[in-house]
């Protein structure tokens, strides 16, 4: 089992998970982050830095969002690792409470 970035991470991606993870399976793209699914570990430990708790393990991803395993395995694999925290978008506060946003996803 791997942990997996969702929809509540569009437009946000607030990095604090980055921070904790001790195996760098986070990778950034313009508006959102996924988690490798080849190097998560299963630690858990970004799951409750996620103020928009949009990461998931993958048994308990919403039904309406299953969309995004196979997501963080495809971008995993073309964006670049991040291992520092940063600051999120500049708009991350008025996007953290819209739902279904995988519309305005930038790959």
């Amino acid at each position: 089992m791997t942990y997996v970035v969702a929809d509540a991470c569009v437009k946000c991606k607030y990095t604090d998970c980055v921070d904790v993870c001790p195996v760098d399976c986070f990778h950034e793209g313009p508006n959102f982050l996924v988690i490798d699914p080849e190097e998560c570990i299963d630690c858990t430990l970004c799951v409750a830095e996620c103020p928009v708790e949009a990461i998931f393990a993958e048994d308990d991803v919403p039904d309406d969002q299953r969309a995004y395993i196979a997501l963080n395995a495809e971008l995993a694999k073309v964006w670049k690792v991040i291992v520092e925290k940063k600051d999120p978008l500049a708009d991350a506060d008025q996007w953290a409470g819209v739902k279904d946003k995988r519309q305005y996803l930038e790959r």
